[in-house]
Order: structure tokens, then sequence, then C-alpha cells
């Protein structure tokens, strides 16, 4: 666990109940927070919102899309790290994602030691942690 890992709040929204496990057990394990949500609508009512350190979210999900989020994140939070992570690869909504400020666009099944990776960027790139 890097030094200090404890303090950063790492949010997940997904709408799938085994990957939101998948997230959790992870960021846990690694030694950050995690804050999960089953829908965007429940993360931008939350506190988490203003708390977090990072975004992970899902593209497709019942309700509100991750990019409808990711524009909604940016309105409020333009420096909050935004990783998608989608089961559908389709890279018009990867380009989209990109261009909106999303770090970075990962496919599911994801690779922990990637996601890892890519979370601990955007804690090092981010000036404000």
């Amino acid at each position: 666990m890097p030094a200090g890992a404890a303090k950063y709040i790492i949010a997940g929204v997904d709408d799938d109940l085994q990957v939101r496990e998948s997230i959790e057990g992870l960021i846990e394990s690694y030694g950050f927070v995690p804050r999960l949500f089953s829908s965007a609508e429940g993360f931008l009512q939350s506190p988490t919102l203003m708390e977090a350190n990072c975004l992970i979210t899902d593209v497709r999900m019942r309700g509100m899309d991750g990019l409808e989020l990711q524009r909604r994140v940016r309105r409020v939070r333009p420096e909050l790290p935004v990783i998608f992570i989608s089961a559908h690869v389709d890279e018009e909504v990867r380009r989209r994602a990109i261009s909106g400020g999303a770090l970075e666009f990962m496919y599911k099944p994801f690779d922990a030691a990637v996601l890892l990776r890519v979370i601990e960027r955007a804690l090092n790139d981010c000036p404000d942690y």
C-alpha cells in the first residue's frame, strides 16, 4: 500500500453489483477508501461527489449514462480524475469520453494491476491531492 493511501477516496459507479464488488475489493486491498454507487444519480446526490479523489464509472447504466455523469461532474469538479470501464467496445464512445476529459478508458474484464496504476497516476497528476 502506498504511504497515505487511506486518505484517498475512490468512487465507483456501476449498475452491475459484481463489478462494484470487484472494484470495491481491489480499492480496499490497495488501502484506498472505496465509495460505490449503483447509479450516476446516487453518486451525484451524495457527499462523495465533493469528497472523492478519483471516479471510476461504467458507460452504459440504467438511468443516466457515464458520459452524462462525466459532463455533470465536470461542472462542479473539473479537476476530478475520471476513469471509464466498459464492457462494450465502441470507439466513438471512447473518443467522446477522452475528449470530455477522461483520464483513461478501459474495457471489461479489466486488469486489476493496470487499473491500480491508472488510479495512482490520477492521484499523482492532480495537483490538489
